[in-house]
């Protein structure tokens, strides 16, 4: 549901948008501020704590616009646990000893995934021209295993979602044709940074895994650094 990205009016559980999750977007279009307003609407939907994965550097140069309904004081920030990493290596770690944890958060949102991706490092790890893709894939396959164990260990009365973001490529993922081999759950941004509005729309991307019915999309504004919900429509 579009709406777990933006302030809440309503309580929305996690399952209904899935357990590995997807948001995919061009530059400069928000990303960050949807990925930390799913934060604080997990954070205050349960009594768990969240993680919110990133490179410290460029949160620290690029910081997430709230929404002006929050309160930079509020005690839902104590429950938002913030984790800096360098790379991929770091977020392996941090998934590999999941399953020690005496209690699961109720969300791990990884931000700019497939930045801590590099290229170079990657194929002479694996030797392989491809080692960029196959660290992706085994590191996607950790998240996967990692949610799953913790969804068995929390249901029926709670779950764990992981969310993941990165950059867009036309109207899809940039790697799609790795994130479709684990993920079930899309969203994408479409919207120009160009034009100076600072105006996009936000939507489930269903036509991704082949199914094309209408979905709700949400238009939203950060050309004021406020995370603003113009609108939800049914497209």
């Amino acid at each position: 549901m579009v709406e777990q990205f933006f302030p809440l009016t309503q309580s929305i559980e996690p399952e209904s948008i899935g357990p590995l999750i997807l948001l995919s977007g061009p530059i400069c279009c928000g990303k960050t501020s949807l990925l930390f307003q799913f934060a604080i609407n997990c954070a205050l939907d349960s009594s768990s704590e969240v993680v919110f994965i990133c490179n410290k550097g460029k949160l620290e140069s690029k910081p997430p616009f709230l929404s002006e309904a929050i309160d930079p004081s509020s005690d839902v920030f104590e429950r938002i646990q913030m984790k800096y990493v360098e790379d991929y290596e770091d977020i392996k770690k941090y998934f590999s000893a999941f399953h020690l944890h005496v209690r699961f958060p109720s969300a791990v949102i990884i931000d700019d995934f497939g930045g801590f991706f590099n290229d170079r490092y990657c194929q002479q790890k694996y030797g392989n021209a491809r080692g960029r893709d196959l660290a992706m894939v085994r590191t996607l396959s950790l998240c996967q295993d990692a949610v799953s164990h913790a969804n068995r260990k929390l249901q029926p009365h709670k779950s764990c979602t992981i969310l993941l973001s990165d950059l867009q490529q036309g109207d899809s993922p940039q790697l799609l044709f790795i994130y479709r081999r684990l993920i079930k759950c899309f969203f994408t941004i479409e919207g120009n940074q160009g034009d100076g509005s600072g105006s996009y729309k936000l939507k489930k991307n269903k036509s991704i895994l082949g199914c094309g019915e209408g979905s709700r999309v949400a238009k939203y504004n950060i050309a004021l650094q406020y995370l603003v919900l113009e609108d939800i429509i049914e497209e």
